[in-house]
């Protein structure tokens, strides 16, 4: 065997299982096709940031007069945006490369090929192919952008979130299709900077996954910053002519709407990178796009695992993390706690942010539970008030015979640096009372979890 353990990718799934597993003594090598870090540092969660917050300044500068700063109206500046957004995505990169150099990974460049007998082949940039072998292997691949039928890609006026990571020029207007985090991120920050947006989504909610509360208000605030919103609607075809794309919507109403824009923007949603790479031949299940695994990311064949989106479970950088961890102290012959699925935080970066763990109120209560809901606007906030942004609210739901926190929901500034709280809360057995009673520092944010706890209640002093 050349190694203890070989990971193929290196995403956040992947790199932390390579580390980690050298820690506890493994030989360890990881094999990356593209760049180190994955999607999520390259193409996703890091550098979408960077443009967020590059939007988040040119905001800040033309509502200066609101905080007694006279500044000259901003310009946005796309491809500068874009380039600091690489510059974000490359230095990230690199930290990864130092990370396992420095904990004695060897990083194999090329693409791979699951074989039997605890084999990987990897093809090179040159078309050679090589064999490395080890008695644990884990598939951390991750996914792609779905690629719809009647939304063909092409990279250029049909795109998907590495297109609109990178466009060249700023258009004049864009359609994006799908509401979730990735498409309402997208969706803002365009709508930012000067993008005449339209936003499509087919459920009757944006947001979907999140409680109806907290959709309602990122929706309000998109209609009032002028983003076009069309929700139960859905794309039922492009025609482009030219440098135009003529895109046919079907409202709620059933009736066809046609929106003239310059590019489509698809985001409904990833497809997992489980084709062509050898798992089926090598005897690995998998059923509708996931590899099927227990609780401890074991496939059905001795020494092969998967972690990460090709696994069941949301398809989010910190969960695939958490699996990695579990996964190799498993290996290494631990007793590792098992990742407690309901209890995974969620985090959209939009304005206002979005922060949520738990049962929304509506499964909650369709799960059995009596609830008591307590909510706290950002409008009596100081905090919030001082810093010129008090849109939003906390929304706590509670079990009323257990006390138990069954959700938190959170749209507001800088929520998304809140929620962990709630989730050590919960994973802890900490009850809402007990929360609440904990002093909250003022002026904060996060005293208004402590609000919106006592106003499920009827206690709440500020409410």
């Amino acid at each position: 065997m050349n190694y203890d353990l070989i990971v193929i990718g290196s995403g956040p799934g992947g790199y932390v299982a390579a580390v980690k597993a050298s820690q506890l003594g493994m030989k360890t090598a990881v094999i990356e096709r593209e760049n180190l870090g994955g999607i999520c540092l390259n193409w996703g969660c890091i550098p979408t940031k960077a443009l967020l917050k590059s939007a988040q300044v040119y905001n800040y500068i033309n509502h200066a007069s609101a905080y007694g700063v006279n500044a000259q109206p901003a310009e946005a500046d796309l491809p500068a945006m874009v380039q600091r957004s690489r510059g974000v995505a490359e230095t990230m990169s690199k930290g990864v490369q130092f990370l396992l150099k420095k904990n004695n990974v060897e990083v194999i460049m090329g693409t791979a090929k699951v074989l039997a007998d605890h084999n990987v082949e990897v093809t090179n940039a040159e078309g050679e192919k090589s064999v490395y072998s080890a008695p644990h292997i884990v598939i951390a691949t991750g996914a792609r952008s779905r690629n719809l039928p009647n939304l063909p890609q092409d990279g250029r006026h049909i795109i998907g979130y590495r297109e609109a990571m990178t466009l060249p020029t700023k258009p004049q207007s864009m359609v994006v299709v799908g509401s979730g985090a990735i498409g309402s991120e997208f969706a803002f920050f365009y709508q930012s900077i000067g993008v005449q947006v339209t936003l499509v989504e087919f459920m009757p909610t944006i947001l979907p996954n999140e409680d109806e509360d907290t959709s309602a208000n990122v929706a309000r605030s998109f209609k009032k910053m002028g983003m076009k919103v069309m929700m139960s609607a859905s794309v039922e075809k492009v025609d482009i002519d030219g440098d135009i794309c003529h895109v046919h919507i079907k409202d709620k109403k059933g009736a066809e709407v046609l929106v003239d824009c310059d590019v489509v923007l698809s985001a409904v949603g990833v497809i997992t990178n489980v084709d062509g790479f050898g798992l089926e031949e090598a005897g690995i299940k998998v059923e509708r796009g996931k590899v099927e695994v227990d609780d401890y990311y074991r496939t059905n064949v001795p020494g092969y695992y998967a972690i990460g989106d090709i696994v069941h479970g949301p398809a989010l950088a910190h969960v695939a993390s958490a699996e990695a961890l579990c996964c190799i102290e498993k290996i290494a012959g631990g007793d590792p706690e098992k990742v407690n699925y309901s209890n995974i935080p969620g985090c959209t970066y939009t304005t206002p942010e979005v922060a949520s763990v738990g049962m929304t109120e509506k499964k909650a209560v369709e799960a059995g539970h009596e609830v008591l809901v307590g909510k706290f606007f950002f409008k009596a906030s100081g905090k919030a008030t001082a810093a010129g942004n008090n849109d939003g609210f906390i929304k706590m739901v509670i079990d009323k015979q257990t006390d138990e926190i069954l959700g938190a929901h959170m749209c507001g500034d800088n929520v998304t640096e809140m929620i962990a709280g709630i989730v050590s809360a919960r994973q802890n057995g900490l009850t809402a009372k007990q929360v609440a009673a904990s002093i909250h520092p003022h002026p904060t944010m996060s005293e208004a979890i402590m609000e919106a706890i006592e106003a499920a209640y009827g206690k709440a002093i500020h409410g």
